[in-house]
């Protein structure tokens, strides 16, 4: 008898500490994301909104500064592609690589014969500059990871300068 009260105070005396330790509202709260798996459709307009605006002002650019703008990002992919990787990937990055490489070498000739002495603008050359900067402080692999994770709006610009209009 005298066990099962002394057993029954040390758990009450346990359970109080711990309830001290560990407050009530952070027992109660949990994580959870399940709201962001159907995005409410206001939230969505103005996320879209708030896109086309920037790439309204972002996309003003001519068509030789959009030009200068893509060669320069397939220029960073294909570098990046062509570095050094594991078997498996260095198979699997051969086509893409291939096909980049081509539609780099397309666009110079357009450069060459449609804006020879084309000078980019000052946001891009501003944003020349902060790449030519990335090229020399970054590691090769961050600049791998980037370009490869970016690669569907380099293909996006590609796009839309053979289309010469401003996308989305």
């Amino acid at each position: 008898m005298l066990h099962l009260d002394l057993t029954l105070l040390l758990a009450l005396v346990l359970g109080a500490g711990l309830g001290a330790a560990f407050p009530q509202d952070a027992l109660k709260k949990s994580c959870s994301l399940s709201k962001y798996q159907f995005l409410v459709p206001h939230e969505l307009k103005a996320v879209q909104k708030m896109k086309e605006q920037f790439v309204s002002a972002a996309g003003n650019r001519g068509v030789p500064d959009r030009m200068v703008l893509v060669e320069a990002e397939l220029a960073l992919a294909t570098a990046m592609l062509g570095l050094p990787a594991a078997p498996r990937f260095a198979e699997t990055r051969q086509r893409p690589l291939a096909f980049l490489t081509q539609a780099r070498e397309d666009l110079r000739g357009c450069m060459a014969t449609e804006a020879p002495l084309h000078q980019p603008s000052g946001k891009l050359r501003h944003w020349l500059q902060k790449l030519q900067t990335a090229k020399k402080t970054e590691t090769p692999g961050c600049l791998e990871a980037s370009a490869i994770l970016h690669l569907f709006q380099v293909l996006n610009d590609l796009r839309c300068t053979a289309l010469r209009e401003q996308c989305t």
